[in-house]
């Protein structure tokens, strides 16, 4: 908590280590967090732009947190999802975009 470089809230701290616990009890039941995310759109990636928050990211934040998880809103898992490519939000007019990473 000394540290300055890191977050110093103790709740966050405290929510990091007990949302790790969490991570590992749906890797024990869904065989890994993988598996766990994507069941939620049955393996597609959704396609979708200018939004920050979604149905899918309201379904997965209120599991995780039904499951303990803290500091865990919708914006979060939404970021995630975008992060690890379950939601795809690159426009057309984005040099990022390419049509095969649409399903």
């Amino acid at each position: 908590m000394a540290d300055s470089g890191i977050i110093r809230n103790r709740s966050k701290i405290e929510a990091t280590i007990s949302n790790a616990a969490v991570f590992l009890q749906i890797q024990a039941q869904w065989g890994s967090f993988r598996d766990y995310i994507w069941h939620f759109t049955a393996g597609r990636v959704i396609y979708e732009t200018d939004v920050t928050h979604s149905s899918l990211s309201d379904l997965i934040s209120s599991d995780l947190k039904k499951r303990g998880m803290k500091f865990m809103g919708t914006t979060v898992v939404y970021s995630y999802l975008q992060a690890i490519g379950v939601i795809y939000s690159h426009d057309r007019e984005c040099y990022l975009f390419h049509d095969e990473s649409i399903s």
